[in-house]
């Protein structure tokens, strides 16, 4: 059975509704004009931590904001209370932003905020934005996919199995929230048979103004991100596109110990 969908939910009608809306990485500029429209409409919006907070400061004096933000070790709220918010204020009669970083479907629990709207029969509607996986390595100088150098590219969180991902150098990998177990994660693509030598990058808050790059090989990945005190959010790109980007030639290359995972 096919179904004829109009791309937009129907916001703005009578009732309460939900928008998913990614705000994409870093710069307030990255959003869509579908998310700046509806954040125009909002009566609440619930922003995450990773979303432009600039984006609040156009807001009309009226629009509530209520901080969901989830960081390692701190939620202010449990994914389940975000879903039930979502529902209640929408039951209520409100329209609501669920303002995101990055794309909502792109490891940002997107698809179970939506699933729990159209369970309880809430209006929603799913806004993309432009994820950090593609956008950040970008704002690096690094495309995921380049003619004679890679012909696709993963995207994971760091707590996925990585063993199971292509061990090739043309094939991009790029880790999402993946600082904390980044000596674990070397060691799996490691063990995995990963060439050592595969040019890595990690971006940190990319396209902030104090965004930074450090670029080095696989085998010291790990021990050069502690040695420069990299820190979330970053994105980190394993794969021979790394060579492209202008600070390739300012990479840190060094003897290191074997990469082991943490005691």
């Amino acid at each position: 059975m096919t179904h004829e969908i109009s791309p937009h939910a129907p916001i703005g009608s009578t009732g309460g509704w939900v928008a998913l809306v990614g705000g994409g990485p870093g710069s307030s500029g990255l959003i869509t004009a579908r998310g700046l429209e509806l954040l125009g409409q909002a009566d609440v919006v619930v922003v995450d931590a990773l979303a432009p907070r600039d984006l609040l400061e156009g807001l009309g004096p009226g629009t509530e904001v209520i901080d969901a933000s989830k960081r390692r070790g701190r939620h202010v709220m449990s994914q389940e209370e975000i879903d039930a918010l979502l529902v209640d204020l929408a039951r209520h009669g409100k329209g609501v932003v669920r303002l995101k970083g990055g794309d909502p479907y792109v490891l940002g629990r997107g698809g179970e905020e939506a699933a729990a709207c159209r369970a309880a029969d809430v209006a929603v509607e799913v806004v993309p934005g432009i994820t950090s996986a593609i956008a950040v390595p970008a704002a690096a100088g690094i495309p995921v996919t380049h003619r004679g150098l890679s012909r696709g590219f993963s995207v994971i969180t760091a707590h996925a199995d990585l063993g199971v991902l292509p061990q090739r150098r043309d094939h991009t990998l790029i880790l999402l929230m993946g600082v904390s177990r980044l000596r674990d994660s070397v060691a799996s693509l490691l063990e995995a048979g990963s060439d050592p030598a595969t040019p890595a990058a990690i971006i940190e808050r990319g396209y902030h103004p104090d965004q930074r790059v450090t670029t080095t090989e696989l085998r010291c990945l790990a021990d050069v991100a502690a040695r420069y005190g990299v820190t979330a959010p970053a994105v980190i790109v394993i794969g021979d596109v790394v060579t492209l980007s202008p600070y390739w030639a300012d990479r840190v290359v060094e003897e290191t110990r074997p990469a082991s995972p943490a005691a």
